[in-house]
């Protein structure tokens, strides 16, 4: 089996302290759980809601990150095909604006 990391991007990240009054966050957390034990033994590491982003640059200056990255899991699978089956009907992408992002995970030669 193989690696694979999702991403989970989206336009804005509120805390569930933050979230909108029309969103049920015990129903939306029900959904991420169910999800995740659907996948049972292939994922690995559920993850975790990321934000603040900091830009590094070669010279070492920093700003802030213009990318929507808001989280990320890792699951295995023994293909790119299965990793993406993983995806169908996340619950994350019923937020507006919110897309996924599955990328295999490369060994580091020699170690």
């Amino acid at each position: 089996m193989s690696k694979f990391l999702i991403i989970y991007h989206s336009p804005s990240n509120p805390s569930m302290e933050e979230a909108p009054p029309d969103v049920d966050m015990d129903a939306e957390m029900k959904a991420w759980m169910a999800w995740g034990e659907g996948l049972g033994p292939h994922l690995t590491d559920f993850g975790s809601p990321v934000g603040g982003g900091v830009h590094v640059d070669p010279g070492g200056a920093t700003s802030d990150s213009t990318l929507d990255v808001s989280g990320y899991s890792f699951v295995e699978a023994d293909s790119m095909e299965e990793a993406l089956s993983f995806t169908k009907n996340h619950p994350h992408l019923n937020f507006p604006g919110a897309t996924l992002e599955v990328h295999e995970v490369q060994p580091i030669p020699g170690m």
